[in-house]
């Protein structure tokens, strides 16, 4: 009885000890962050992969981020020191405007374009954009045809937009994919990115007016947030790109379509969620270092310039992990191209890359060195018969060559 009880105690430890080595083997996984936006994404700002996406491709209403788009053609087409005239159309903006919020501003006075950046995206100024509107275009709607035409040449799909301050209408729409891609597009210009970084301005006018503002983005200087820009209406609800720096890498963050509460805290957890999460994010290794990622098949020519070509089924491989983010996206859209740009024997013996491999999600491409792995002898195996051949060749050409001469020798004696 004391033996069986020993037995089966030995059993129950070996089988738990063999459960704890599985579940011990089994990577705890890093589960991605639970947020209130309807649609989210975040992006390396270094490779443009994508590493965190919630609904980036649903249509929604950006409301005040639209103000990107706008800042980019004042920056396209304006200096900062450049003159602004204050507009009719920049009078009637509701609240969230300079001349309702702080102090009445009258129609033709004028600003710097410096400021009226400031006011466009620090104090997200819906009068300053339409200042931007039209001085840069007739009214609205031919600035409106601008923004279109840019979004256009960005390659978005599902975005169009019909204000330059983003208030609500059922055709001004984009997705958090579609936001990311402008966002940085902005955050290429130095102007925008300094005015996006700063906390508190004054907006001087030519009538005297020293108008105080602060930066409307609550997480500014915090946690390494280096800029952003905020939006809300009721439609869209609450809105925030955001940009951090953390020991030297960038990643932008994207939240569309959050809470809007009295304290106005959701969007901006929801932002920190996502961030934090992405920084800690490891990527998936595709293929591990110096593996074989496949077979291509390519004709050979042993000599170069001249003689037949061989055929060869080279197995690359590369030298270093071949990595991506795991996420929706990736999982649908992943692709995986392989360019051989390099085909000699230094190249075929592994000694030098081969080609490249790109591995491609929408706008972002990483590209991986690969390299032959080829066994030396299969090469020379496959050359071989086209050395004979060709020295026989050669030999039969040198032999007929010689009686030819001596043929033609022997007519002139």
């Amino acid at each position: 009885m004391k033996n069986k009880i020993n037995i089966s105690l030995l059993s129950f430890i070996f089988i738990l000890f063999l459960n704890y080595n599985v579940l011990a083997a089994e990577p705890a996984g890093n589960t991605a962050p639970d947020i209130y936006g309807k649609a989210a994404i975040t992006v390396d700002m270094q490779t443009g992969e994508i590493i965190y996406e919630k609904n980036s491709d649903i249509r929604v209403y950006p409301a005040s981020t639209t103000k990107l788009l706008t800042a980019i053609l004042l920056d396209k087409n304006r200096k900062q020191n450049d003159t602004l005239t204050y507009t009719k159309g920049a009078k009637v903006q509701p609240e969230s405007s300079i001349n309702k919020d702080i102090h009445s501003i009258s129609v033709g006075d004028t600003l710097s374009a410096k400021d009226v950046m400031n006011g466009l995206l620090m104090y997200s100024a819906n009068d300053m954009a339409y200042v931007i509107a039209e001085n840069l275009s007739k009214d609205s709607n031919s600035f409106a045809e601008k923004m279109n035409e840019y979004v256009k040449k960005l390659n978005l799909k599902n975005t169009h937009f019909v204000t330059p301050n983003g208030l609500h209408n059922p055709e001004h729409y984009s997705t958090a994919y579609d936001m990311s891609i402008i966002a940085r597009e902005a955050f290429k210009s130095l102007w925008i990115r300094n005015t996006m970084g700063t906390y508190q301005a004054t907006i001087k006018t030519a009538s005297g007016l020293a108008l105080p503002i602060k930066n409307t983005n609550k997480l500014l200087g915090k946690d390494g947030c280096i800029g952003g820009k905020t939006g809300y209406t009721i439609p869209a609800g609450r809105c925030l790109v955001a940009i951090y720096n953390r020991n030297g890498k960038q990643i932008l963050g994207v939240v569309m379509n959050s809470i809007y509460d009295p304290e106005d805290t959701y969007v901006f957890n929801d932002m920190e969620k996502i961030i934090n999460w992405s920084y800690s994010e490891t990527p998936v290794i595709l293929y591990k270092k110096d593996s074989i990622i496949g077979k291509q098949f390519i004709k050979y020519r042993p000599l170069h310039f001249i003689g037949p070509y061989i055929n060869l089924e080279v197995p690359v491989k590369v030298k270093d992990n071949v990595t991506y983010y795991a996420n929706d996206l990736n999982k649908k859209e992943l692709r995986k191209d392989i360019k051989l740009s390099n085909i000699n024997s230094k190249a075929l013996k592994g000694q030098v890359p081969l080609g490249d491999l790109a591995v491609k999600e929408r706008d972002s491409s990483k590209t991986y060195k690969i390299y032959s792995a080829l066994p030396k002898q299969e090469l020379l195996k496959k050359s071989i018969p086209v050395y004979l051949k060709t020295l026989l060749l050669i030999l039969i050409c040198g032999l007929a060559i010689k009686i030819i001469y001596k043929k033609i020798s022997q007519s002139f004696r």
